[in-house]
């Protein structure tokens, strides 16, 4: 008959979180014992530690992965946003906007302005904030959000959809611009935003002046009521500056050696330039 090793006390608690699925607790449990051991620390005082670091833990997975479902697809912050290279921007605005105070309120937010301005680089910058202040928002590109939604009425699932994304705080609608749409497309957008109305946030860069919505969406009752609905309790930034594509271009170029130097270095996009 084989004999068994009994369990140690550590065994049998790195067991039981590991049951548990406590990872925060079991990755500092044998510091924490040591710990006690060796200055004598009450009881009390080693579970209230352990249970700090299980919720720190909690807080740390909850944010990745509300970050992962946001769909970011770069990981800008208002910190790398060039202002000085962006005069059409106030710094100060954009600052007291990652305030979020905006999202408390269920205010919308449009920027407006031309290619390479900055508009996305804002946008998820305080997407980004918003996840980490506990909010569950979402990215989409705009053609992106409407393809979605037009492939919804084929399976008849949008109305599960609308619903999803009308509790989704905030949506950034990003590039709402020159895009290929259809009537059923139109109609479930302005569902979408008529759900949403004073009750969620909506993040929308575009290069499109509220007037050019009209041939945009091409239904001039809809787009009233539309821009009856988004307007109402929104902040409306329009940058009037230059490209920060083109200011990072010419900045590469005037410190850039001449061309029989040697071969040429690739480019990177600015942060924020979209």
């Amino acid at each position: 008959m084989v004999k068994t090793t009994p369990l140690t006390t550590r065994e049998r608690l790195h067991a039981l979180l590991h049951e548990l699925n406590f990872k925060g607790m079991a990755r500092v449990l044998d510091a924490e014992l040591d710990r006690a051991e060796a200055q004598a620390v009450p009881a009390a005082e080693v579970v209230q530690r352990l249970l700090a670091e299980q919720a720190s833990f909690q807080r740390e997975r909850a944010l990745v992965n509300r970050i992962a479902r946001a769909h970011l697809p770069w990981q800008w912050t208002i910190d790398t946003f060039p202002f000085k290279q962006q005069p059409g921007v106030n710094k100060a605005q954009i600052l007291a906007l990652a305030g979020l105070d905006f999202v408390r309120r269920a205010e919308n937010l449009v920027l407006i302005g031309a290619t390479g301005t900055g508009k996305t680089g804002i946008a998820l910058g305080l997407l980004r904030q918003a996840c980490v202040n506990g909010w569950r928002g979402r990215f989409y590109n705009a053609q992106a959000l409407l393809d979605e939604l037009y492939a919804s009425l084929a399976d008849r699932s949008t109305t599960r959809l609308l619903t999803a994304l009308s509790r989704t705080q905030p949506l950034c609608i990003d590039e709402l611009g020159y895009l290929n749409l259809k009537s059923e497309q139109v109609n479930a957008f302005f569902r979408l935003m008529d759900q949403r109305y004073g009750r969620v946030s909506t993040i929308i860069t575009t290069n499109l002046d509220y007037p050019a919505w009209y041939a945009l969406f091409n239904n001039k009752p809809l787009v009233d009521a539309l821009l009856d609905r988004l307007q109402h309790h929104c902040i409306t930034i329009r940058i009037d500056g230059p490209s920060l594509r083109a200011s990072s271009t010419a900045s590469d170029a005037s410190a850039a050696p001449p061309s029989s130097a040697g071969p040429k270095r690739a480019h990177t996009r600015e942060p924020g330039a979209r």
